[in-house]
């Protein structure tokens, strides 16, 4: 990590120069847990991004994996009460991302960054909730620690309604989606997005799903679109 952190540090002190004249790419990094996963970005996303800033000045990194926690991304998690994790698996995703990152921006003048998260049903479910929102805000300003940047934009998709009337995890789950609300309300480079119309319809096999944890065919190509609208609406802020 140290080798990584160094070559990021060369490559904001390129960058610089370009965002004085207003020239550079637009880099937007997606990550999450399944429903990230499930998200094509060339679907939606990318065509939304390409259109408003240009084919040639917009950067697309994902990284996603399924049923993780946010301790996989944040490097200073800690919990409520109970055990750490495996220290191996606290920050190990976000590693794996950046170095996708790293490759992406080398020799490329970087004019804004912003940070698309679709994550949080997996913290629901292990009744993580009480350390969520200083999780998301910690992986943030880890992000932004990491770029050298005060100007970080990032999207927060709101998980969905899927788990607020199920007795085991209701209490948990909706507690993530208000911290999600939370983070993003407080920070006028932040945002989140609605999901909860997005597990309806036709899955991508065709099934018929109705209030399902992931999301129909339809809804994967909205929340693209969703996350573009936003992201494109911080970067031209």
């Amino acid at each position: 990590m140290k080798k990584l952190l160094t070559a990021m540090l060369v490559f904001v002190f390129t960058v610089m120069p370009a965002m004085a004249d207003g020239q550079g790419k637009h880099l937007c990094i997606l990550s999450g847990q399944s429903n990230m996963a499930g998200l094509r970005p060339e679907v939606s996303f990318i065509p939304t991004v390409q259109e408003a800033l240009g084919k040639e000045n917009v950067i697309v990194i994902k990284d996603a994996q399924g049923g993780q926690p946010i301790h996989r991304w944040y490097k200073k998690w800690k919990p409520v009460t109970g055990d750490a994790p495996d220290p191996k698996l606290v920050g190990d995703l976000y590693d794996r991302m950046m170095k996708k990152v790293d490759n992406a921006v080398k020799n490329k003048e970087i004019l804004t960054v912003t940070f698309v998260w679709m994550q949080g049903e997996s913290d629901a479910n292990r009744f993580k909730s009480g350390v969520y929102a200083a999780s998301m805000r910690g992986l943030i300003d880890q992000i932004a620690a990491d770029f050298q940047r005060d100007d970080l934009n990032f999207v927060i998709g709101r998980i969905s309604d899927y788990g607020n009337n199920r007795r085991h995890n209701s209490e948990y789950w909706m507690a993530v989606r208000e911290a999600q609300e939370k983070v993003a309300e407080a920070d006028p480079r932040g945002a989140w997005i609605d999901t909860d119309d997005l597990n309806d319809g036709l899955d991508k096999r065709g099934n018929e799903i109705k209030n399902k944890l992931h999301y129909s065919a339809e809804g994967y190509k909205i929340l693209g679109k969703r996350f573009a609208d936003k992201a494109i609406d911080l970067i031209k802020k």
